[in-house]
């Protein structure tokens, strides 16, 4: 069974990887010139993701639910989908989520 805390050290190109996608998010979301209801939240949580990604264990299930925040709070704008993109590619190199139970 996979543990719930993952390593994620500042030599651990999985999180160097996450914040760069997380940078990118971020200058992308900054230039986007809509008025995003909810982008204090997109920015509260990609800078929840990077202070994860700096302190060398980052949990998965909170990358997890840090990623559904921020595609929540990003709605359906296309312009943003290839950075947000990157930024669950970057979390999914940190493993899949273990099983629970229900789930065979």
């Amino acid at each position: 069974m996979e543990a719930s805390r993952v390593s994620g050290t500042d030599d651990d190109p999985r999180a160097a990887e996450l914040r760069l996608a997380v940078a990118r998010l971020r200058r992308d979301l900054a230039a986007h010139p809509a008025e995003l209801p909810d982008r204090a939240i997109a920015d509260d949580e990609l800078a929840a993701l990077d202070a994860m990604a700096r302190t060398g264990a980052p949990e998965l299930p909170r990358l997890r639910r840090s990623l559904l925040l921020i595609a929540g709070a990003l709605g359906s704008v296309s312009a943003l989908g290839p950075a947000l993109t990157g930024v669950r590619v970057a979390i999914d190199l940190f493993g899949s989520v273990p099983q629970g139970r229900g789930r065979e």
